[in-house]
């Protein structure tokens, strides 16, 4: 019988492997609370129920759960140091055959804005960026890749242009883009992570996790980056002792590997 939040907590990571420890629980309970009386439960217990019967109501949970908050070129002055500043270093250090992970890429704004930018110095059958998400809905949504116009706000109008063809009310990448593109599920504090990445972006996620859940994923993002990789994170996200993880910060949201840890 799940007679409180904690039994709930146990039933959720039963079902779908997501592991709310790991997340403040205030934000995250208050959401999960509201969503609950969204659909009409009056306990943790009808609620679990209703997740296990029906597939929608769940994948919707899944989504609302790991709150996919997304845009592109989303903090536009970050996306300009990372053009001017970022990748002429990481070309300069490791070639153009970089190995880019965006993690957490939710509906795929992020990685496709990653593509877009990289096309300036690198031919777009040369880029292979990996993104990855916890949530199969939002994936599907970003290797669709059909969005509002008010997604690409801030966007620079030259990739608006060049790289989205307009469908009705909507914008399409292009196929080009989309090439550039892998789109995997994976789980921030279950997975493994990718290997040798000389560019993690990780953004405006983190927020949302314990202390503790952040310190054990700085430190596989240490081992899943090659010595000076970088680490691009969110606006709220700046690491507290970076150096405790062998970081240093090389310009505002962005971090360099210094060692192993």
């Amino acid at each position: 019988m799940i007679e409180n939040y904690e039994h709930f907590k146990d039933a959720v990571f039963k079902l779908s492997k997501i592991d709310l420890n790991a997340y403040k629980e205030r934000q995250m309970k208050r959401r999960i609370d509201s969503l609950i009386r969204k659909n009409n439960a009056n306990s943790y217990q009808e609620f679990v129920d209703i997740l296990n019967k029906d597939k929608k109501i769940y994948e919707e949970f899944i989504n609302y759960l790991t709150i996919n908050v997304s845009e592109f070129y989303r903090n536009p002055t970050q996306w300009q140091v990372l053009e001017r500043d970022i990748l002429p270093y990481l070309i300069d250090n490791f070639s153009d055959n970089l190995k880019i992970w965006s993690a957490a890429c939710s509906t795929g704004d992020e990685p496709y804005s990653l593509a877009m930018v990289l096309s300036k110095y690198i031919p777009l059958n040369k880029i292979k960026i990996v993104a990855t998400d916890i949530d199969k809905q939002v994936l599907e949504k970003a290797r669709m890749g059909l969005y509002k116009d008010k997604s690409l706000i801030g966007l620079p109008q030259e990739f608006k242009t060049k790289y989205f063809r307009q469908v009705g009310s909507s914008y399409q990448v292009t196929d080009d883009i989309k090439k550039c593109i892998e789109f995997k599920q994976l789980n921030l504090l279950k997975d493994n992570y990718p290997s040798n990445c000389d560019l993690i972006v990780c953004r405006n996620v983190l927020i949302y996790f314990t202390d503790e859940a952040k310190d054990g994923i700085y430190k596989k993002f240490n081992n899943a980056m090659k010595k000076d990789a970088i680490l691009f994170v969110g606006s709220t996200e700046q690491i507290i002792q970076s150096e405790t993880y062998k970081f240093t910060s090389l310009k505002s949201f962005f971090y360099k590997k210094m060692d192993e840890l």
